[in-house]
């Protein structure tokens, strides 16, 4: 009897996973559900003995068990999709079954929670802080330092939240995390319990995801005795984007309207019920179990460029013709992820633009592709690294469109508290309307006016706006108007 082993995650789902997974079953196979490989093209991806094959579709499976199927893609493990990738975070992707601890402990889990629990919480912070682990939220604040921070904070209460409100445009890495590899997570979360010494922590998962909801509050409830004292929930948001900014998910999470607080105080010292807290996203604590192994912060350490260390799940995706999950060091390039290793637009058009870092990220022209992958490298030409998200357009896109698309976004998902995101996002909006609308009448003369008009807005908009939802809204705005400003009509 064959062992055939299927994704059970959403993506692999959206696209008929499950009917595959019956197919087999009927034909008499052992079918097993998995965490997804990440190379979503090929999904369904179909794995018998070892060997892969996809996109499967039901009619498929008697060629493939008869050994005549033309979706034969050789070994995965082999697959230069795969071989190409430095895996840490994703290291059991499309190998272990997400909800089995037999799985989870022979692959090395929990064996960092036990070490870590052997070290006292300055020792376990100092590891972190030796790794060079930086939040991979999109901030790129030092891991580490916002531990010391939450511990040496006074209070009798401390917690840890994980930010799983993975709202940005082309990513998906939280969520094939969550609904691949929870316990990673549930583990991460507990050393960064122990760290800081909270004795509650939640997890904030967006509504859009009820998959990984449950594979989150399954893992949770299956791992409960490992993990104790620590007490630990999955919370549930409401909707908002803005709810990915740090304060104003713990605003969601008390009960309140998910709206922006000010700094100071920070929620390291001030944060979820007024207690101490450290806030993290989901690859920043799925990072700390590699971490914490031995030898885990200095070989960490050792990845990616002088101040952007370790590996990034960079998620490919938009008009590319192999998305999914790459995982690598820092300090790759655009060219290398988008023709290499993505094979170039799907519609096998020219590359026009590349927006990284969600729907705020800044739009690259192609002769940018060469900036290495790093925080530092993406802050000096005035971009974003954010979560990893890569959205790829050919050179159909309409880059107006595109920057009048990032304040129509910033209008309808702010949170009102502040008058440059609230206001500036609806002025931003009604003037490349009228750009747009004098572009079309041929009137070169009033363009001029309106472009020097929407740089003033954006600048405002970037020096005072309270968070990143308004601060960051200019940089796809200006981004089109200096590389593609015939789109403008300027």
């Amino acid at each position: 009897m064959s062992r055939v082993r299927i994704a059970d995650d959403a993506l692999a789902l959206a696209c008929g996973a499950d009917a595959v997974a019956h197919t087999f079953e009927t034909a008499g196979c052992s079918v097993e559900r998995v965490s997804s490989w990440g190379m979503h093209w090929l999904e369904p991806l179909v794995e018998i003995e070892g060997m892969g094959y996809g996109p499967v579709a039901p009619a498929d499976v008697n060629d493939i068990l008869a050994g005549r199927s033309k979706l034969a893609i050789g070994k995965i493990e082999d697959h230069s999709f795969i071989q190409a990738q430095q895996r840490l975070t994703f290291a059991r992707a499309g190998k272990t079954r997400p909800l089995s601890l037999i799985d989870y402990a022979a692959t090395g889990g929990w064996q960092s929670l036990n070490r870590a629990r052997s070290l006292n919480a300055p020792a376990v912070i100092d590891l972190v802080m030796q790794s060079g682990l930086r939040g991979r939220g999109g901030a790129g604040f030092p891991t580490g330092l916002k531990w010391r921070t939450v511990q040496e904070a006074s209070g009798s209460r401390k917690y840890v939240v994980c930010n799983a409100d993975e709202g940005d445009s082309g990513t998906f890495a939280d969520r094939m995390l969550m609904e691949g590899d929870p316990f990673q997570l549930v583990e991460g979360m507990a050393i960064a319990a122990h760290a800081v010494g909270a004795g509650t922590a939640y997890i904030y998962i967006r509504s859009e995801y009820p998959h990984a909801i449950a594979k989150m509050q399954q893992a949770i409830i299956i791992a409960h005795k490992i993990i104790a004292p620590l007490h630990m929930e999955v919370r549930v948001g409401a909707g908002a984007y803005v709810c990915g900014e740090e304060t104003s998910l713990l605003n969601s999470l008390e009960g309140q309207r998910g709206v922006v607080r000010a700094k100071p105080p920070l929620p390291a010292l001030a944060g979820l019920f007024g207690c101490p807290t450290a806030v993290n996203n989901v690859l920043s604590l799925a990072a700390i179990p590699h971490i914490l192994a031995e030898d885990g912060a200095r070989s960490y350490a050792e990845l990616g460029t002088e101040r952007s260390r370790g590996t990034m799940p960079i998620q490919l995706a938009g008009n590319i013709l192999h998305g999914g999950l790459f995982e690598t060091s820092f300090g790759i390039t655009l060219n290398t992820l988008i023709h290499e290793i993505g094979g170039g637009t799907a519609s096998g058009r020219p590359v026009k633009a590349v927006q990284v870092g969600g729907p705020l990220g800044a739009y690259l022209h192609p002769e940018q592709f060469d900036i290495p992958f790093d925080y530092e490298s993406y802050a000096k030409a005035d971009a974003l690294i954010g979560h990893g998200g890569i959205v790829v357009f050919d050179d159909r896109a309409d880059m107006a469109a595109q920057a009048r698309f990032a304040m129509e976004f910033c209008a309808a998902e702010s949170c009102g508290k502040c008058t440059p995101c609230r206001i500036g996002a609806q002025r931003g909006r009604e003037l490349i309307d009228h750009i747009r609308h004098r572009k079309l009448m041929a009137q070169a003369a009033g363009i001029e006016a309106d472009i020097i008009l929407l740089r003033d807005l954006c600048n405002t908009m970037k020096s005072s706006s309270l968070c990143a939802l308004g601060g960051f809204t200019p940089y796809p705005v200006l981004s089109a108007l200096e590389h593609w400003p015939e789109d403008f009509g300027g």
